[in-house]
């Protein structure tokens, strides 16, 4: 059974891939078409994780302007070799298509980044050979698993891509990464879809170029009709523990509800306990081991630096963009453009959700303008609370899109100093919630306050606007 704490990186984390350099590991993960993007975070145990920063900062790195959902920054692979950080990664619907940025830290100042224009697939590993060439293996769309050999100074492909491995016949063969393990190279590989049917398969060859041969205990780690809590296994790498074993990390969801369809916190990153059998991997599931009580964050504006916070994202605009004037006492002010959240780039600021039960408030000066709390997932899917001055009193407006379908629901407080609030809860498989059939576990709540009085606006379901 694994020991390991899971979600090891909890809320919106897909794609995890993890280096071990200088007694330190680095963890890197998606951020689509978020900015700042690549998220990065280091651990000395790979249990406690921290957030250290991003790869992508500045606007050279990647255009993500007219980047469309569910498109940008896919799976990224960071590795380490001879005192160097690479990062290698698919910008998908973007510019710049595969890129491998680089850095001396971590910590960055990151490139701009090479793209390598052959590649043309995506969720690219790379990896050394024994002689020192770079082979950067990828998936294709209908072709499985591709690689070629790179020179990462100019991107310049030494040859023409050849296919790898097609996996085992499961749909999607992708996320491959490539391994030097005692006298055999692996190639581990997700297939199934990043669904239900997700697993890691696993093929050892004597060259990094292959043949590959595949386990005959394919898939080696999958979740599917199972009723283990965490769902949807997979896109796993392999990283040594500091006790001399292996471990995977990988991506998964916690589902909710009755049929447990759905989960309001997206793809996090889990990792599981592995050992070699007979020169084969074999991995547990990941163990579900929440923390023992809920986390509470509060971000204190007085501090300068709060916004230096590697949390804070916005959708295709980086937040210090959108931030147009100084944090000032307690206050923050978004200056608006007339964009709105079914706008692929709006004035938002947000931080991802980690916990399936979360209560989220701020207070505003209606006043001032109009401003609100939110919950996006894309430019169709999202809702929020707002407040808007009307003399003496703050009018109030909850909204909820989903597909194109949008849904207003009105109300109105004394005062302009009003507390908005996002009240989500998940019965999970609370007994009374099963027997009255609950079938869709998550409950959304859209609140606001004025000190005195309080009014719920809108109470909706969670299934509905979290797919």
């Amino acid at each position: 059974m694994s020991h390991f704490s899971n979600p090891a990186i909890a809320g919106f984390n897909p794609d995890p891939s993890v280096v071990l350099a200088d007694g330190l590991y680095y963890l890197a993960t998606s951020t689509f078409e978020y900015l700042p993007g690549i998220a990065l975070y280091s651990s000395t145990d790979l249990t406690s994780w921290i957030p250290i920063g991003h790869v992508i900062t500045r606007a050279e790195q990647a255009d993500l302007s007219m980047v469309r959902t569910p498109g940008g920054v896919w799976a990224p692979t960071i590795r380490h070799h001879d005192g160097t950080f690479f990062v290698i990664v698919s910008i998908m619907f973007g510019s710049r298509g595969c890129v491998v940025y680089s850095a001396d830290s971590p910590t960055g100042p990151w490139s701009k980044g090479v793209e390598i224009p052959a590649v043309d697939g995506y969720d690219p590993d790379l990896a050394w050979d024994d002689e020192g060439v770079a082979h950067v293996t990828f998936a294709k769309m209908g072709a499985g698993i591709q690689q070629l050999t790179v020179d990462l100074t100019t991107g310049r492909a030494l040859e023409a891509a050849r296919p790898m491995w097609s996996g085992t016949g499961l749909h999607a063969p992708e996320s491959p990464h490539l391994y030097k393990h005692g006298e055999y190279w692996y190639l581990l590989i997700a297939e199934g879809g990043t669904e239900r049917g997700h697993a890691v398969s696993i093929a050892r060859g004597s060259s990094a170029r292959g043949p590959f041969v595949a386990d005959t205990a394919n898939p080696i780690l999958s979740a599917r009709s199972t009723d283990c809590p965490i769902q949807n296994t997979g896109h796993a790498d392999l990283a040594s523990t500091p006790d001399g074993g292996i471990a995977l990390v990988l991506l998964g969801v916690r589902p909710l509800g009755f049929t447990r369809s759905f989960s309001p916190l997206g793809r996090e990153t889990f990792i599981t306990d592995a050992k070699w059998v007979d020169g084969w991997i074999r991995p547990s599931l990941p163990v579900l081991h929440p923390p023992a009580s809920a986390d509470t964050e509060h971000f204190d504006l007085s501090d300068p630096e709060a916004l230096h916070d590697p949390g804070w994202i916005g959708a295709r605009r980086h937040p210090r963009d959108i931030i147009a004037t100084p944090v000032t006492g307690r206050s923050l002010v978004l200056t608006g453009d007339g964009s709105t959240l079914k706008d692929p780039s709006p004035t938002f600021v947000g931080r991802r959700q980690v916990n399936l039960n979360a209560t989220v408030s701020t207070r505003v000066n209606a006043s001032a303008g109009r401003g609100g709390l939110a919950a996006r997932h894309s430019e169709a899917h999202w809702f929020a609370v707002e407040a808007e001055g009307n003399g003496t009193k703050t009018r109030l407006t909850a909204r909820a899109a989903l597909a194109g379908i949008d849904t207003e629901w009105h109300g109105e407080l004394d005062g302009n100093d009003i507390e908005l609030r996002i009240e989500s809860s998940s019965p999970g498989a609370d007994p009374a919630a099963m027997a009255a059939l609950v079938v869709g576990g998550d409950r959304i709540r859209l609140l606001a306050s004025n000190g005195h009085d309080e009014i719920q606006l809108a109470e909706l379901d969670g299934p509905l606007l979290v797919l």
